[in-house]
């Protein structure tokens, strides 16, 4: 059962990013504007595109997962940081503490490796 649950752990928490990271494809133009608006350079966006979708996809097939969730736990903290400090806004407190949230999710999973459900414990 623990490896079940770790599995469908993986799948839960690397949902939200390869879901963002497609949405960022098919909102190119305007998820730019919206970074540059914080001062973040528009070509960023092309690796975080990246990091979003191949980490996640790292992570439930367990490959790698480590290292996935490390490069995501960091990019968690990154983007609270930049993109939701305004602590007065309510909305934005509950984004920069979800990504704090997720961040520590991740550091799990760095921490620990995955269970047997993975391409780690098969190699």
């Amino acid at each position: 059962m623990t490896n079940i649950l770790d599995l469908v752990a993986r799948i839960l928490i690397s949902a939200l990013f390869l879901l963002n990271g497609i949405f960022k494809i098919s909102n190119y133009d305007g998820t730019v504007g919206w970074m540059e608006g914080f001062g973040i350079p528009g070509i960023l966006l092309i690796p975080a595109i990246i990091l979003e979708i191949v980490g996640p996809i790292l992570i439930i097939l367990g490959y790698k997962a480590k290292i996935a969730a490390g490069f995501l736990s960091l990019f968690c903290i990154a983007t609270a940081v930049i993109f939701h400090n305004d602590f007065s806004d309510q909305l934005q407190l509950g984004s920069f503490l979800k990504n704090i949230a997720l961040a520590g999710g991740f550091l799990f999973i760095f921490i620990n490796g995955t269970k047997d459900f993975s391409l780690d414990k098969k190699f």
